[in-house]
This record gives C-alpha cells, structure tokens and sequence, in this order.
C-alpha cells in the first residue's frame, strides 16, 4: 500500500498559473507551466483539470539555482534549499557518489550535490593552512554533529572516516595519475587541482605541484571525460592553469596585472568557464557580509552561529580591492567567457572562514555581479542555464518542458531588482514542494 501511495503521489499535477516566468536565460512569454511527478510536462498549452491550481499573481517564476563552488555537509544542504538552491556543486569535499549513498541514504528535505571528491594538492598544500593541526576531527566538525540527528551524524561520520582514512599522496606524475583513478572510482562528478602558494591566502610559501604533475593530472582526467576545475587566486596561477587544459577556473584573479588584457583573451581563447566567487574575494579583503546577515529574509533561516559568520570576513589579504575583480569579471564576461555563481562556503560554521553561508551567498553573489556590471538577467543565467550547461547538467538550470521541476516562486521582479531573488514565496525541488 505504501509503494501505491507513493506511485500516485509522483503522478500529481500541479499548474503555477498568472506568473512571469524566466526560462534560464530570458523572460517568455507563457505565463504557466505544468508540473506532474517530479519533471515540467508543458510551459503554456492546456490546463489540466484536475490540476492543483498556484496563482503566481505578482510573481517570478525561475530555475532551481545551482552554486558552481561550495564545501557543503547534510546542514549545507539542507540550508541551500531554503534558499532556493536546488544544487551544490562541491569543489573538495566527500559528496562524490560513493559518499552520497553513505550520507544521504535517506536524507530528502536537501538539495542535490555533486562533487570533484578529494582535491588534488601538495601534501601540506592549500587547503591545509585553514585547517586545524591533527589527524583529530575538528571541534567545529564535532560542534557541528551535536546538532545532527542520530542517523545524520553515523552518516557524516561513516564518510569523513572513508574520505580520510587513506588520503592519497601526491608527490609525483605516478601518484597524480592514482589520485584521479581512485576519484573516478569513488564516483567523481569532475576532478579539482590546486594552485596555490598562499599570499591569497594569508599564508605565502605554500607548497604546489610541480607543472608537469599538475599536467599529467589534467590529462589523465580528460581520459575520464572529466571536467577539471582548478583552484586559483592570482593572475599567475590562472595563467598556468590555462596553460595545463584546465575546463575552469574555480576563482576569479584578486590582482590585476599589466598583461591581464592578455589572460583575459587565453580564458576566452580556452573555452574555459569562470567561477569569481565574488563573495569570497570580498570577504578575502577585509568585508564581512553584515548587510546580508541583517537582511530579514536571511537571518530568519540562518542558525545564530552562521549569522556570525556572515558578519565576519577572512581578511587575509586587505591590500586588495573588489574594484580589480569587478573590472576582472567584467573583462571576462565580455570576452565571451561563462561566468557561474559560486560561493566556496565551507561545509560547516568555521569561526576563521567568513563572510559565506549556504545558499544566502548565492543571492549575494548575484548581487554582487550586477554590482560589477551584469544586468539582472545575465547574473541569474549565471546562477541557473549557465552552471547546467558547463556541468552537463542537462535535466536542470532552465523551465522547459521535460525539465526537473526545481523551481523557486518569487514575490517581486528580480529582472528589476536582483536582490529580490531573496523574496521566495515557495521552492520546489524534484516536484516536490519544500517551501510554502
């Protein structure tokens, strides 16, 4: 009986009718759409009769967005969703796909992850000079599970001990080449490499992979049809990156060197996609999130300590300027290259990474990117068709018949005002609606 029941409940049919409606990449004309199970069977066209009946009066109807960079845990997730973040796309974490079936079993109210697995890096390399000293799991880690319930926490548990029980070395092309296999067997979604000596960072002198290792690396994941996304910071490192074949840049450049006009036409030359993750760069310099912290629409979802750590910054590099990766990000943009929100928000409250939470950093990145110079529309296409598209997500990031049906309702005209996008009147995810 409970299967039948579940059966019928995927066949329910649902219209969002009297609403503006933007597809992924512009405003169409249709003002309805129709939602049955978990996918979009018509934008216009017929209503149903039986159909459950949602009137958008006033309203925006968009995609699901997707954060192109996190670190995230089930709490992350779970914090995405209300926010109308449908998908996280982790850029060093555990959420490959051996890890989902460990932690997420059974998890339902939280949005859908993909993941690089383990990064690639130098032993005692980036991200390494953010984390405690230690095999021992972290206090904040700890902190974090108390919160959890029995079966969240044995999952979290089960994964970190997986995913740090044998963390590859990787010290020579032999190793490098181990590394992405044992990613690939894990379940990889796309493989991250690390470029990254530490000024950035507040930590100058890191050590990074040989160029030839970090090639090798490159080359044996494209073997695999994997995406590779490199960790950079400055001019340099994107440069070098370039140079390896990388499909992204996981970082906008914080310096502005004289030859950036020329780095600009190689990432556009490449084919390359950007994730500036704006957000991060402003918080690098000294800015906590305070305006977004105190905004109602975020605060009244957060926890007290992510609150906290919006009104907090990393300040590791205050000699930087936002007006460099402004003009950065603008030169990208129009250059032709894809820009895609991203957060790098960590995985869980971290007292020294401020200035990032999940999901509430997606609206401020599109903030943020109208700020730079994106129109409205430009920096929503960036949070939703764009990511898909560069992702291979193909079944997301747009309203179009056969889509999943992750959506947010919106109260407002974020074409108009981006930072309505805050204003969420109703998420669905999967067809399911989880708010409103």
């Amino acid at each position: 009986m409970e299967k039948l029941n579940q059966n019928a409940g995927l066949e329910e049919i649902t219209v969002i009718t009297n609403v503006r409606i933007f597809d992924g990449y512009q405003i169409i004309a249709p003002r309805h759409i129709v939602i049955k199970g978990v996918s979009i069977i018509s934008v216009g066209g017929d209503i149903p009769s039986d159909a459950t009946i949602i009137d958008g009066e006033n309203a925006t109807l968009i995609p699901g967005l997707i954060d192109a960079h996190v670190h995230t845990s089930i709490g992350g997730l779970r914090d995405a969703l209300k926010f109308g973040v449908t998908t996280e796309l982790e850029m060093n974490g555990d959420f490959t796909k051996r890890g989902r079936e460990i932690q997420l079993k059974n998890v339902d109210d939280i949005a859908d992850v993909r993941s690089a697995g383990t990064a690639i890096t130098a032993p005692g390399g980036h991200p390494d000079e953010l984390l405690p000293d230690g095999d021992e799991i972290p206090e904040f880690v700890l902190k974090e599970l108390e919160k959890l319930s029995e079966e969240d926490r044995e999952a979290m548990l089960a994964a970190y001990a997986h995913d740090h029980d044998e963390i590859p070395q990787v010290t020579t092309v032999e190793e490098a080449i181990k590394h992405v296999h044992t990613q690939v067997e894990n379940g990889s979604d796309y493989i991250k490499i690390m470029i990254e000596e530490g000024t950035v960072m507040g930590a100058p002198g890191l050590p990074v992979l040989s160029d030839e290792i970090l090639k090798t690396a490159v080359t044996e994941a494209h073997k695999f049809d994997k995406l590779v996304i490199a960790h950079v910071l400055t001019a340099l490192s994107s440069k070098a990156a370039i140079d390896f074949g990388v499909d992204g840049l996981g970082h906008l450049f914080i310096d502005r060197p004289e030859y950036t006009s020329e780095l600009v036409k190689s990432i556009a030359d490449s084919g390359a996609f950007v994730t500036p993750c704006l957000v991060l760069n402003s918080s690098i310099i000294g800015n906590p999130a305070s305006e977004l912290a105190n905004d109602p629409r975020v605060h009244s979802k957060l926890s007290p300590d992510w609150i906290d750590i919006l009104n907090s910054s990393f300040n590791t590099f205050p000699q930087g300027n936002m007006e460099n990766s402004f003009k950065n990000v603008m030169d990208l943009h129009r250059a032709g290259v894809d820009i895609l929100v991203g957060t790098d928000v960590a995985p869980v409250p971290v007292p020294n990474l401020g200035g990032l939470a999940h999901g509430a950093s997606v609206h401020h990145e599109m903030q943020l990117l109208v700020k730079a110079g994106f129109t409205p529309i430009e920096a929503l296409q960036s949070a939703t068709s764009k990511p898909a598209r560069c992702f291979g997500l193909h079944d997301r990031g747009r309203i179009t018949e056969g889509a999943r049906a992750d959506l947010i309702l919106i109260n407002g005209d974020p074409i108009t005002n981006i930072s309505d996008t805050l204003s969420i009147k109703s998420v669905w995810f999967n067809g399911s609606q989880k708010l409103g």
